[in-house]
């Protein structure tokens, strides 16, 4: 993540959409990566105001190291009625760590803080992680499923190039409850059994890329109660601003295109995103 973060936070913000007519929230987003700041710092607070600004009032911040993760608890805490935290191993920290179960105490530790409502992001990356290593990738997974069972906490899978072995692995331990499949990438036969299953679709800005007709084709399916809607920030900024430094004001753009894949209205379906993500994590106050 780290490359990553180093190429994201010198790239210019998509600007404002037009506001949402109603409140809604951004279930997945990294906004030290967004503003390279304290969880405290103005920076942040205006990542927010600007969201709030198109009614994009709430965000999930969402974990992907011990520290980072941290981070993440502390900015929970610092905007309440703003902002609750998922903390987890990014699968693709989980194989190169240098003491696995001592960053997994530290995240079990930080699943206890109140502000927390989800162990994520968590799940299998196939992508960048080589075959020697998906093992301990595997093994990392299965650990944090165990976790948001044990603490009654969402799950936050992030599925790259894995999909199989992600299932599978969710049918071999079980799934918690409520099982989020973050900037979900899989198609159509993916999503009626993720539906089937009972488990819950994130959409990102992907669902906007030319290259993704099945991930409309998939967002077309979903039960209200199965939906929700997300930025990653500051990854993968929604057309026509694909490229740009994505923030979690995005959400306004993000929705009106599920709305038009979907032929729904628009503050509709706004609304059921924002009970969803209220019901999976939890009152935000």
């Amino acid at each position: 993540m780290a490359d990553r973060h180093n190429r994201d936070i010198d790239r210019q913000p998509a600007p404002l959409p037009e506001p949402l007519p109603v409140p809604t929230v951004d279930a997945h987003a990294h906004i030290e990566i967004v503003t390279n700041e304290a969880p405290d710092s103005d920076a942040v607070r205006q990542v927010l105001d600007d969201a709030k600004s198109v009614n994009v009032d709430r965000i999930v911040q969402v974990g992907y190291s011990a520290e980072q993760s941290q981070w993440c608890v502390d900015m929970a805490n610092a905007f309440p009625g703003r902002v609750l935290a998922a903390v987890a191993l990014h699968p693709n920290e989980a194989p190169v760590v240098p003491d696995l179960e001592a960053d997994w105490a530290i995240i079990e530790k930080l699943a206890q803080d109140p502000r927390v409502r989800a162990i994520g992001e968590t799940g299998l990356d196939y992508f960048r992680t080589e075959p020697a290593l998906q093992k301990r990738q595997q093994e990392s997974f299965k650990w944090h499923i165990d976790l948001a069972k044990r603490t009654n906490k969402a799950l936050v899978i992030h599925d790259r190039d894995s999909h199989d072995d992600v299932l599978s692995i969710l049918l071999e331990v079980g799934a918690p409850e409520k099982t989020v499949f973050h900037c979900f990438s899989g198609d159509v036969e993916m999503a009626k059994t993720c539906i089937d299953r009972g488990y819950i679709l994130s959409f990102a800005g992907t669902m906007t890329f030319k290259n993704a007709p099945a991930l409309r084709d998939a967002v077309k399916l979903v039960p209200h109660d199965q939906l929700l809607v997300e930025t990653d920030s500051p990854f993968l900024a929604p057309s026509p601003h694909r490229g740009a430094l994505n923030t979690p004001a995005q959400i306004a753009n993000i929705v009106r295109a599920m709305a038009a894949e979907r032929d729904e209205d628009v503050a509709e379906l706004a609304t059921a995103l924002s009970v969803n993500a209220e019901r999976i994590f939890g009152s935000f106050a």
